[in-house]
C-alpha cells in the first residue's frame, strides 16, 4: 500500500476572528463514573429520546415478523434505510421550530445587543429561521417594551429596523448570563435523532463496482475488497490489524474517502437544544458543506443596492430549514491524542454552552481510531466507554447539571492497530466488533506493483534489480517485506542523489546504500 490519500486531519476549530462570546474554554467537566455512564435501564435517564429509540426498534421487529405473502407489499428494512439527501422542510410556525417563545426571544435580544440595531430580515438571517417565526418574538418583545422600531419601509415588518430599549438591554444581559451562544437557532434533540436514523451508514449503496472505483488508485491484495464491502454495508465497527507498514491506515482512510465522496450527502445542524442547554455541532474543520454556493447566493449583496435593504425572498419564506447544513459524510481521524474527555460534552463555564464530542460529529460518517492501543487512554478504559454504544447504537452524554440523555451512535468506527489484538482486547469486546480484517505482508507480485508505481510517481525508471536486490539480501533472509518499503527506500535514494548532484537511478550501488541506512539492525 502506498501514497496515502490526502485527508485533512481533524483540528480544533480556530477562534481567530470570533467574538469573545464564542470562545471555548479548555476546562471540561466529565463524569468518570462508568457505572452511571451506562444506566440504560433507568427510565429517568433515557426520557423521551430513549423511548424514541425503543419505538424505532419496535418498528424494526414488526417488519421482521411480516407474513411471507405480505413481503411484496411491505417495504424491506434495507430499502427503508436508503436516504437520498432530501432537504429538510422549513418550519412554518414557532411550534414546528421546536423552540419556546422565551428561547427565541433570548436569541433575538442577544443578537440585537451585539449589533446595536438590525432589520427584521437581518435578524431572521442570523437565526436561520423564516421571518414569520422571528416576527412572533419581535411582536412579543415590542409589547414587553424591550425593543422599538426606529425606521421602516412600506414593504412589511421585515423591513423595519429594531433597537433595544433600556429594558431590552437589561433583558439581553440577563440572557447572556444564562448562555452566551449567538448564532443560528438550535434544533431539538428529537429532530436530530430522527434525521440521524434516516442517514445511517447502512443506507449507503455500496457495491463491488463502486468500491473498486474508490480504491482504483490503491494496490491491494486480491479479495480485500470482498471483506471491506460487507463491513461497510453492515454499518458496524471494523477492526483492521496487522504488522506495521502495510497500509492499514490508508485502507481505513480509503473507506472514509469512499463514504465521503460516494456515500451521498447528509444534513447536520449548527446546534442542538437539550432542555435549556445548547450544544454546538457543526464543525467546518470536519463537516465539508456542499451547500456553500446556495448560502452565498442568499447572502450576496448587489453593489448597486448599497445602503438598501438586503434581498428577502430566500429568507422570508425559505423552502428548506436553514438551521441544517448539507455536507458530505464526515471522516473523523484521531490517533494517540485520543482521551476520554474528547468523548464527552465539552462545557464552557464562561459561555455556558457545550461543544459536541468527536463521535457525535462523526454521526453518519466514519470515525477512525488510528494506532489503537497507543492512545493516552488505555484500551481497556476506551473499550469500557464504548462497549454498550457499539452494541445498542446509542450513547449517553451528561450535562453539567448531571442530566443524562441519549444520542445516536451512528457511525462506521474503524479501529486500526499494529499491535497483537489479544494484548489489546478481550473476547467480549471482539464479539461486538463484527468485522475483523487482517492486513499482512504483501506478496512479491503486489510488492513489485507497488515498487513500479512508486518509481513512476517519482519519475525514476523502474529496474527489476530493485526488487531482486531487496528479496535476495533482505526478504529471503528472514526480514518481512512491507508495502511502505519501496516508498521509503526511494525517498532515501533520492536524497542521496540530490546530495551527490546526480540523477536518481536504480543502480545496485545506490540501492545498497539506501537499504543499509533503512534496514538498521536493532
Amino acid at each position: 500500500m502506498i501514497d496515502r490519500p490526502t485527508e485533512d486531519e481533524p483540528q480544533t476549530p480556530s477562534s481567530e476572528g470570533v467574538p469573545e462570546l464564542h470562545q471555548y474554554s479548555e476546562s471540561q467537566e466529565t463524569d468518570s463514573d462508568s457505572e452511571h455512564r451506562f444506566a440504560a435501564n433507568n427510565h429517568d435517564l433515557t426520557d423521551l429520546y430513549s423511548d424514541l429509540f425503543q419505538k424505532k426498534q419496535s418498528s424494526a421487529d414488526t417488519l421482521k415478523v411480516l407474513p411471507e405473502d405480505e413481503d411484496d407489499q411491505a417495504v424491506s428494512p434495507l430499502k427503508k434505510l436508503r436516504y437520498n439527501g432530501e432537504p429538510i422542510p422549513a418550519p412554518q410556525t414557532l411550534e414546528e421550530s421546536g423552540l419556546s417563545l422565551m428561547q427565541l426571544c433570548n436569541l433575538v435580544l442577544k443578537q440585537l445587543y451585539l449589533q446595536g440595531s438590525a432589520l427584521g430580515i437581518e435578524i431572521s438571517r442570523s437565526a436561520h429561521l423564516p421571518f414569520s417565526i422571528i416576527d412572533v418574538a419581535l411582536a412579543f418583545l415590542k409589547d414587553e417594551k424591550c425593543i422599538e422600531v426606529t425606521s421602516g419601509n412600506m414593504i412589511g415588518r421585515s423591513s423595519y429596523r429594531f433597537n433595544l430599549t433600556e429594558m431590552g438591554r437589561i433583558r439581553a444581559r440577563e440572557a447572556f448570563e444564562q448562555c452566551r451562544y449567538v448564532g443560528p437557532a438550535p434544533v431539538t434533540l428529537e429532530a436530530y435523532v430522527k434525521q440521524c436514523r434516516l442517514q445511517t451508514v447502512t443506507g449507503i449503496d455500496c457495491t463491488p463496482e463502486r468500491l473498486e472505483a474508490a480504491f482504483s488508485d490503491f494496490i491491494i491484495r486480491e479479495g480485500l475488497l470482498d471483506e471491506l464491502g460487507p463491513a461497510v454495508c453492515s454499518g458496524r465497527s471494523i477492526f483492521i490489524y496487522g504488522p506495521p507498514g502495510n497500509g492499514k491506515t490508508m485502507i481505513a482512510k480509503g473507506l472514509g474517502q469512499f463514504l465521503n465522496h460516494q456515500g451521498g450527502e447528509i444534513y447536520v445542524p449548527y446546534a442542538l437544544q437539550m432542555e435549556s442547554s445548547i450544544i454546538t455541532l457543526f464543525d467546518p474543520t470536519i463537516h465539508h458543506a456542499t451547500d456553500e454556493h446556495e448560502f452565498q447566493e442568499r447572502n450576496q449583496s448587489d453593489p448597486k443596492k448599497a445602503g438598501r435593504m438586503p434581498e428577502m425572498k430566500d429568507w422570508d419564506k425559505p423552502d428548506t430549514d436553514l438551521r441544517w447544513r448539507r455536507i458530505r459524510r464526515p471522516v473523523v481521524i484521531t490517533g494517540g491524542e485520543l482521551n476520554l474527555e474528547m468523548l464527552d460534552l465539552r462545557y464552557n463555564k464562561t459561555s455556558n454552552f457545550y461543544t459536541a464530542p468527536l463521535h457525535l460529529k462523526a454521526n453518519g460518517g466514519v470515525f477512525l481510531i488510528d494506532d489503537f492501543g497507543r492512545q493516552l487512554v488505555s484500551p481497556k478504559d476506551l473499550l469500557n466507554r464504548w462497549i454498550m454504544p457499539l452494541e445498542d447504537r446509542i450513547d449517553y452524554l451528561t450535562l453539567a447539571t448531571g442530566k443524562k440523555f441519549a444520542v445516536p451512535f451512528e457511525q462506521l468506527i474503524v479501529f486500526s492497530t499494529n499491535l497483537d489484538p489479544k494484548d489489546l482486547v478481550d473476547e467480549a469486546f471482539l464479539r461486538r466488533i463484527r468485522h475483523k480484517i487482517q492486513i499482512g505482508a504483501p506478496s512479491r507480485d503486489v510488492f513489485t506493483q507497488i515498487a513500479k508505481l512508486c518509481c513512476r510517481q517519482r519519475g525514476i525508471g523502474y529496474d527489476p534489480v530493485f526488487v531482486n536486490y531487496l528479496y535476495s539480501d533482505y526478504y529471503n533472509q528472514g526480514k518481512s517485506p512491507r508495502s511502505s518499503d519501496p516508498r521509503d527506500l526511494l525517498e532515501i535514494l533520492q536524497s542521496i542523489c540530490r546530495f551527490k548532484g546526480q540523477e536518481p537511478i536504480l543502480s545496485t550501488q545506490l540501492i545498497s546504500e539506501a537499504a543499509q541506512r533503512f534496514f538498521c539492525q536493532l
